[in-house]
C-alpha cells in the first residue's frame, strides 16, 4: 500500500468543498456534502486506481463519512486561512479591474480560480483567469471578487 499521510483516528481539515461524485448513497450526484474548513476524523484508509490514497473521514458535525483525496486534506492543527473561493470555482469581478489606468477586466466579467493564495499581503488573493482576457492570469484580492452563481 502507498504511504498514507494520516492514520485511523487522526483529525484532518478539508481544504475544498466536497460534492457527491456519485458514490455517496441517498443524494444526487453533484449534491453538496461537506464545506471546506470542516474538521473530521480518519476512519479508514484505502487506494483508488492504485495511485491515489483515499481517506474515509467522519465529519461528526455534518453526520457524514466522506471519501477524501490526500490533496483535499491538511492536518487539523495546520494553519488554515478560510477563503471565499477555491481552485476551479467560477467568480465574477465585483469591480472594474485596471492596471496603470488601463481597464483589463470589466465589472461582472466571469473568471476561474487557478490558485488560492492564503498568505498574500493584505489577506487572501487568487490567481484568476478571466474569459475576457485569454492567456493572462491576474492576482486579484478577495474583496474584488464575487461568486459567479448561487452557493451553499
Amino acid at each position: 500500500m502507498m504511504n498514507a499521510r494520516w492514520e485511523y483516528g487522526e483529525a484532518v481539515r478539508l481544504t475544498r468543498n466536497v460534492r457527491n461524485d456519485g458514490t455517496y448513497p441517498g443524494l444526487d450526484p453533484g449534491a453538496f456534502l461537506v464545506r471546506r474548513g470542516s474538521v473530521g476524523y480518519v476512519v479508514d484508509v484505502g487506494t483508488f486506481l492504485q495511485d491515489q490514497v483515499i481517506y474515509s473521514v467522519n465529519f461528526l458535525d455534518e453526520g457524514k463519512i466522506v471519501g477524501c483525496r490526500e490533496e483535499e486534506l491538511i492536518g487539523a492543527e495546520e494553519e488554515w486561512t478560510p477563503s471565499k473561493f477555491e481552485f476551479r470555482e467560477k467568480v465574477r469581478a465585483a469591480k472594474q479591474l485596471a492596471v496603470g489606468g488601463e481597464v483589463l477586466v470589466e465589472l461582472g466579467a466571469v473568471g476561474e480560480v487557478i490558485k488560492v493564495i492564503r498568505d498574500a499581503p493584505g489577506g487572501v488573493a487568487y490567481h484568476i483567469h478571466f474569459d475576457s482576457l485569454p492567456g493572462r492570469v491576474l492576482q486579484i484580492p478577495e474583496a474584488a471578487l464575487a461568486a459567479a452563481e448561487a452557493r451553499e
